[in-house]
């Protein structure tokens, strides 16, 4: 199949980003995959063979500055933190809403053929929740929003995968998790953990090929 499909990812070195690029360095019909990152990547964790992989450094904070960059077919976006690391639900929203939602809005300036990016199971504008509420109402804005070509939110379970910097009550839950796997079936099939690679898996399949 003919490589003639660019792709743009922002998050690339979080869990399901990584996981995300390594599959579309490795698919045939991309010849480019430009992605946005805030620090240097380390190739190491990105084989490249075939010399598609363009990582330019930003700063989010002036993310319209790099508008140029969403005529890329196809938007991937992976942006994703927690209330932990980021101290603070103000900052928190930056990330998980604001940069999500400029990205969006970038990928529809720029017409995009489709846009993708990572929510979360049980996401709920409504919820009391104050994480699933921000991923409801994010999804809410996004899917609002005329002119932007073929949105689609994927909404993953707990993450499994190793991380930079595992935390125990993580590693605790992916093995409460992975215990009680096989009960989830039915409506509660949607709260199987589920690995990084499956969701970026899915994230690929929802782009559209022309």
């Amino acid at each position: 199949m003919k490589s003639i499909n660019s792709a743009l990812v922002l998050g690339a070195t979080g869990l399901v980003g990584k996981a995300l690029v390594t599959q579309l360095l490795k698919d045939a019909r991309y010849n480019k995959i430009i992605c946005l990152v805030r620090k240097p990547l380390k190739h190491s964790d990105y084989p490249d063979p075939n010399g598609k992989l363009e990582p330019i450094v930003i700063d989010f904070e002036d993310l319209q500055d790099y508008q140029g960059y969403f005529s890329a077919d196809h938007v991937y976006v992976c942006l994703g933190t927690t209330l932990k690391q980021m101290k603070s639900k103000t900052a928190f929203r930056k990330v998980d809403f604001e940069y999500v939602h400029i990205a969006a809005q970038l990928a529809r300036a720029q017409q995009a053929q489709s846009f993708v990016w990572i929510s979360s199971v049980g996401a709920n504008a409504k919820s009391k929740h104050f994480y699933l509420r921000v991923k409801g109402e994010l999804e809410n804005a996004i899917l609002a929003m005329s002119g932007l070509n073929s949105p689609s939110a994927v909404r993953p379970s707990f993450l499994l995968g190793e991380r930079p910097q595992p935390r125990l009550v993580e590693k605790l839950a992916a093995c409460v998790g992975q215990l009680i796997a096989p009960l989830l079936f039915g409506r509660l099939g949607k709260y199987k953990p589920v690995s990084a690679s499956q969701v970026a898996t899915r994230m690929i399949s929802l782009q559209v090929f022309k």
